[in-house]
């Protein structure tokens, strides 16, 4: 380098690392929820076909 220092590593042999970390916000990309779930889609189309029998049959 030019200042004509030079740095080694030490690494300890036995016993941990320790690393310091900072705790910091993770965004995740929103999620998208259905105005209606499936289930209440599915009584929705059964009822509706319930009443289309129901008509077709008067």
């Amino acid at each position: 380098s030019e200042t004509g220092l030079q740095f080694h590593e030490v690494l300890p042999r036995n016993g941990q690392v320790y690393q310091e970390d900072l705790p910091t916000t993770v965004l995740c990309k929103p999620k998208l929820m259905p105005l209606k779930s499936v289930t209440l889609e599915r009584l929705e189309k059964m009822q509706r076909d319930a009443q289309e029998t129901v008509k077709e049959q008067e």
